[in-house]
């Protein structure tokens, strides 16, 4: 479903619009888009940053565990 609401863009961000809006897409289209894609990149970089975080509080304990398991290694 469709919402629609009403915003305020500068000139320079209309215009670039479009230029874009060339290729056939409505602005509305294109401000979606780029919206989406905006949106689902942040949602990655949060998802990144939990993970990073996991890691590094683990990390001790899961560099012990290598270590471990290395020690158990023969020389060939």
């Amino acid at each position: 479903m469709k919402v629609k609401i009403s915003i305020t863009l500068s000139k320079e961000i209309v215009e670039q619009l479009d230029v874009i809006a060339k290729s056939g897409k409505s602005r509305s289209e294109i401000i979606e888009k780029l919206l989406r894609d905006g949106l689902a990149e942040r949602a990655r970089r949060e998802r990144d940053l939990r993970d990073l975080e996991r890691i590094n509080d683990n990390a001790v304990e899961l560099n012990d565990e290598a270590e471990d398991v290395l020690s158990y290694q023969v020389d060939l």
